[in-house]
């Protein structure tokens, strides 16, 4: 374009101001891009190429209702089921409160489906011959210093143990993620479901979800309505959906975090309109007898408006591509610190996307009112000073 000098000029004509202008642009892209790159890390579990082969089978009702175990025999016989395996929810802490992760009780076949973890030979079969044995992820292992033998004193918030919260575990094995994008996965405990099931004060013969592995992948859809059609007008109905589904709806059990995300952007994004729709009105407001020279030397309206309008998108644009770059910096770093909990080795490519939908959208809205004003300008009256 070769009037960009003059608009880059007429950008930086008030330094300061411009540049606090700025850097309100850069923190709402800033945050924008790290909060919708945690968004996407919650809503992409299980989005994996073994994921795809897996269907979990839990309660129609609820995520928290158990099903029986007696359904196992009637889902390992269904057409296009190769493998099921079953977990229950445990809900342990360890220590404290805030030392929260998820823990599962879990059927001695269970690894056998996730062909994505690496488990040692050896700590696998010390799992399956070790009654109190657990299973950690190496993320998990490595947050608390924990070692193969070591006795982990988890506490039950959910199922005592003869009146007691007490269950102690021993860690036979430390399973690890072959894609380290999947290292959000170590974050969990798994003990033997047998094990619980005889000790627990509470629950017998049931369990939380089963995990179906399936012949062909295609026919995923047709293996779900067939599985739930096992339960159909029972107590215990059930809904049979893909890996990814199935960790979205549990993670929203904790928070839905495209909802915040939604919310706390919706408010950055209108202060950031307001903010920036004032910075240029002033700005065209000041340039009056300006505007109204160029229109002297030969500029056309059109010509005057769309030199506004990339003034305003460019605005935008710059502090927006700096604050999602600060952002592609930060999530690496915020990655590593979480444990495993977030695994982005960067700014996601949707979310890159969806960044530059907003600076063009923002910056069209916040100076198509000055354009106009200055496209709508009479010489006479600018030059008088009406």
């Amino acid at each position: 374009m070769k009037y960009f000098s003059l608009v880059w000029a007429q950008l930086f004509r008030s330094k300061t101001r411009t540049l606090l202008t700025l850097l309100s642009v850069v923190a709402a892209f800033l945050l924008f891009g790290m909060l919708d790159s945690v968004r996407v890390a919650f809503n992409s579990g299980g989005d994996t190429i073994e994921g795809a082969k897996r269907l979990v089978v839990s309660s129609k009702l609820s995520i928290t209702q158990s099903l029986p175990l007696r359904l196992l025999r009637d889902i390992e016989a269904t057409p296009g089921v190769r493998k099921v395996n079953y977990a229950m929810w445990f809900g342990g802490i360890y220590q404290d409160q805030k030392n929260f992760f998820p823990s599962f009780s879990v059927s001695d076949n269970y690894m056998d489906l996730y062909p994505e973890f690496e488990l040692p030979p050896e700590q696998a079969e010390a799992f399956k011959n070790t009654r109190t044995g657990a299973l950690v992820g190496e993320a998990l292992a490595k947050r608390f210093g924990w070692k193969v033998g070591d006795t982990i004193p988890m506490q039950a918030t959910i199922f005592p143990r003869k009146g007691s919260n007490d269950w102690p575990l021993e860690l036979s094995g430390i399973y690890r993620a072959k894609d380290r994008n999947n290292a959000g996965a170590e974050n969990q405990l798994l003990l033997h479901w047998s094990y619980f099931d005889e000790s627990n004060d509470y629950i017998k013969n049931q369990v939380s979800f089963y995990t179906v592995q399936l012949e062909n992948p295609a026919h995923a859809s047709r293996v779900a309505q067939a599985i739930d059609a096992l339960s159909l007008n029972s107590d215990h109905e059930t809904k049979s959906q893909t890996e990814a589904s199935f960790s979205q709806a549990f993670a929203k059990q904790f928070a839905d975090i495209g909802l915040i995300v939604t919310g706390i952007m919706a408010a950055v994004f209108f202060t950031l309109v307001l903010l920036t729709g004032n910075t240029m009105a002033q700005a065209v407001r000041e340039r009056i007898p300006e505007l109204a020279i160029l229109k002297t030397l030969g500029f056309k309206d059109g010509t005057v408006l769309v030199l506004v309008m990339v003034e305003s998108v460019l605005l935008i644009v710059l502090g927006g591509l700096i604050g999602m770059g600060l952002a592609s910096v930060v999530m690496p770093v915020i990655s590593a610190s979480s444990q495993g909990m977030i695994s982005l080795p960067g700014v996601p490519a949707q979310t890159w996307v969806v960044a530059l939908c907003l600076m063009a959208v923002i910056g069209i809205v916040v100076g198509l009112l000055p354009a106009l004003r200055a496209q709508r300008l009479k010489i006479v009256d600018a030059l008088a000073g009406r």
